[in-house]
């Protein structure tokens, strides 16, 4: 008996069977979601001490951010988790064209945040609201403005990094997608970034209220 002809392509050698190569790859996943939860959980608790000491001047400050920018971006982001979700589901059901087409929309709209986003840094970088000491605007009331810019841009920075990452995921399973890599009986790293894009997606949902919608 040919015991590699019966061998799944995609199946490493260290695994019993598809499904558990596909259950540990997802624990493995949840295991990494954890510590980028961590991660942004340590600077929102740096968010929330730091608008309690000054409640007044981070009410004050949101007023800088351009809420409609904000708004449109969270609209983007919760239309690119539907397209990946789209794109996983037509993998299931082996309808490759399309997922492919809603790989490309979700990076485009992933691309579309990161431009909305690069105005709005290009602006605070020019009227001069950075953080620390680089600070130099003067229009808003309160004591140490520079503080609430300073976690602005760590805080939405990181997140921006990470819708970065996601593209390059997302670019990375179209490439594979048209090379026919994956099927209805492997498409584990498709449904690996879906995860990610997720968390991505639902960070920003509760960035943009503690930022934009404070006041």
């Amino acid at each position: 008996m040919n015991h590699a002809a019966e061998h799944p392509t995609h199946l490493a050698h260290h695994f019993a069977d598809m499904e558990q190569q596909k259950e540990s790859a997802k624990l493995g996943m949840w295991f990494f979601l954890l510590t980028e939860v961590l991660t942004f959980g340590g600077l929102f608790c740096a968010y929330a001490v730091y608008r309690a000491w000054y409640p007044e001047m981070f009410s004050n400050a949101h007023r800088e951010l351009n809420v409609m920018m904000g708004t449109i971006n969270t609209v983007v982001l919760i239309t690119s988790s539907l397209t990946m979700a789209l794109a996983i589901r037509s993998m299931q059901i082996d309808r490759k064209n399309q997922t492919m087409w809603y790989l490309f929309f979700t990076f485009l709209l992933a691309g579309t945040f990161m431009v909305i986003k690069y105005f709005e840094y290009t602006h605070k970088i020019h009227v001069g609201q950075l953080p620390g000491k680089f600070y130099s605007f003067e229009g808003i009331e309160g004591s140490n403005p520079h503080i609430f810019f300073s976690i602005y841009f760590m805080m939405t920075g990181l997140h921006g990094i990470h819708v970065l990452g996601g593209m390059c995921l997302i670019a990375w399973l179209m490439y594979k997608t048209r090379k026919n890599t994956f099927s209805p009986e492997y498409y584990t790293p498709i449904e690996m970034t879906g995860l990610f894009w997720h968390l991505v997606d639902l960070i920003w949902i509760f960035l943009f209220p503690l930022f934009y919608l404070i006041g």
